[in-house]
């Protein structure tokens, strides 16, 4: 039986970047079914705002009933009374833990630069869960939950990928000199899981790290980078800059037996509708569920075919010096990857 795939357009230039990852698997043959559904901002604006949250309950089920999901880009209304945000809600529904973003640098965009880390970020706990209280008019507070089960699990799964991908570094970003309990209890996990193992674990502070990714960031080449929730949204953030452009960055957030997958940028409504942003995050991260739905040789056609895209520069858009549609820099992708199906 071939496995399913919940796919969600989003808001703003969703629609358009996952359109052209749907079309890059359907043209590599993809086996998995794929269902597509609804969520973001903009239809529940459309039903008049009446949800709890950005997710129908429709498209809940549909989640449930799935081996992973797609989500594109959606806006999360900056005010008090909007629903929390769909990355934030799937993953604590689904206990999605561990945020991955691979981040490699091209040889035509960076020549002078060799950069090639993997970002894995705590997903469910820390700044992120949520948990704020407004205790005057004046002031308010969020509360930085960090717990000894939650880091273990995370910090396993950055293990496993470090012994998969045969990495032997991994660095833990931390700010424990004055976060002494919670950057406590995630740096005892840390030094728990490389136990036994080849990895070399070192740590550094969330200010100095942000400095060493500017000045000198290949030295953390080959290596695995972890932390809480907010620090590594920060830091793999800083890491896609160093890239080249955001729009380069795919991710997934997987758990013990789900998987989401999107590209780390934003909706970008101001570029909606225009067909000139750069599909390469969505497209990569599609290739990446293809894989974890178990059909690898897809992935790989479509990573290769996107590098050779990127490096030869004919065919690509403006954020990385060229002049190509989203439409034509998917059509080339396309090319290469079928191509090298057929081989």
């Amino acid at each position: 039986m071939s496995k399913k795939a919940a796919v969600m357009r989003g808001d703003g230039i969703g629609p358009e970047v996952v359109d052209s990852m749907l079309r890059v698997l359907k043209e590599c043959n993809l086996e998995s079914e794929i269902i597509l559904c609804e969520v973001g901002s903009e239809q529940w604006d459309k039903n008049h705002r009446k949800d709890k949250s950005y997710i129908p309950d429709g498209t809940i089920k549909i989640l449930e009933e799935s081996d992973a999901c797609f989500k594109g880009p959606t806006t999360t209304i900056p005010a008090p009374s909007a629903p929390r945000s769909v990355a934030i809600t799937l993953r604590q529904k689904f206990n999605l833990y561990s945020n991955i973003r691979p981040t490699k640098t091209y040889d035509r965009l960076t020549p002078d630069r060799k950069f090639d880390c993997v970002c894995f970020r705590e997903a469910t706990e820390g700044l992120y869960s949520g948990v704020e209280a407004k205790i005057t008019d004046d002031a308010a507070i969020a509360i930085r939950k960090i717990t000894k089960q939650g880091c273990d699990r995370f910090l396993n799964s950055a293990m496993r990928w470090a012994d998969q991908h045969k990495m032997e570094k991994m660095v833990a970003i931390t700010k424990r000199n004055i976060l002494k309990q919670t950057d406590g209890i995630f740096w005892d996990s840390a030094q728990r899981a490389v136990e036994g193992s080849g990895v070399k674990l070192s740590e550094i502070y969330i200010d100095n790290m942000a400095q060493q990714m500017v000045v000198a960031p290949e030295q953390f080449n080959g290596a695995v980078l972890v932390s809480t929730n907010l620090f590594m949204d920060i830091i793999s953030e800083l890491a896609s800059g160093l890239v080249g452009s955001i729009g380069l960055i795919y991710s997934a957030n997987m758990g013990d037996n789900f998987a989401m997958f999107e590209a780390a940028h934003g909706s970008a409504p101001k570029f909606a509708g225009q067909n000139k942003v750069n599909p390469t995050a969505t497209v990569l991260s599609g290739a990446w569920m293809a894989e974890y739905l178990g059909e690898k040789e897809i992935r790989d056609a479509i990573f290769d075919a996107t590098t050779r895209v990127i490096n030869e520069g004919n065919t690509v858009t403006w954020d990385i010096g060229g002049n190509a549609s989203t439409t034509q820099m998917t059509d080339a992708i396309i090319t290469y990857a079928k191509a090298s199906l057929r081989k």
